[in-house]
C-alpha cells in the first residue's frame, strides 16, 4: 500500500502504486447477522489503461478474483493464509494464481494449492518482462 488516510473509526481511503494488488473485502449485516460478504483481488491499473470498474474501488482495476457468499470469502482467505505459510506475500503471488483460485471456486471445483516453484517462476517472468 503506498498510502492510507483514516476517516474515521469505519472507514479509510487507500491507495496503491500501479502493478500491485490487493484484497478488498466488503460485507454488510443487519440485527440477524452478516447479510452480504464479498472479497475482491484486484491489481491497481497504470494511468491510461484500461480498467474494470468495483464499487469503492477509484478508477478502478484489473480484477483478478471476484467472490460472493461468506464460504467463498473464507475459502479465499484460507487460501491466502496458505500463501503466507509459505512466506510470500499474497500481494506478490502470482496473478494467474488468483484467476485460477477465482475459476475453480466459480465451477466448484478444489483449487489447487500454491506452490514454491510457481512464485519462483512468476519471479522470473516479472523479472524478464519489466
Amino acid at each position: 500500500r503506498a498510502e492510507e488516510k483514516i476517516l474515521d473509526r469505519r472507514r479509510s481511503i487507500s491507495s496503491f502504486k500501479p502493478g500491485s494488488i490487493f484484497a478488498f473485502v466488503r460485507w454488510a449485516s443487519n440485527d440477524f447477522g452478516t447479510v452480504v460478504s464479498r472479497m475482491d483481488i484486484v491489481r491497481a491499473v497504470e494511468p491510461g489503461a484500461r480498467f474494470q470498474t468495483l464499487p469503492f474501488v477509484r478508477p478502478g482495476g484489473e480484477i483478478l478474483l471476484r467472490v460472493d457468499s461468506w464460504p467463498k470469502v473464507e475459502r479465499v482467505l484460507q487460501a491466502i493464509d496458505a500463501v503466507e505459510a509459505l512466506d510470500i506475500d499474497p500481494a506478490d503471488a502470482a496473478p494467474e494464481y488468483w484467476r485460477h483460485l477465482h475459476n475453480r471456486l466459480a465451477a466448484g471445483h478444489e483449487p489447487r494449492p500454491y506452490t514454491r516453484d510457481q512464485h519462483a517462476a512468476w519471479l522470473k517472468r516479472r523479472s524478464v518482462t519489466l
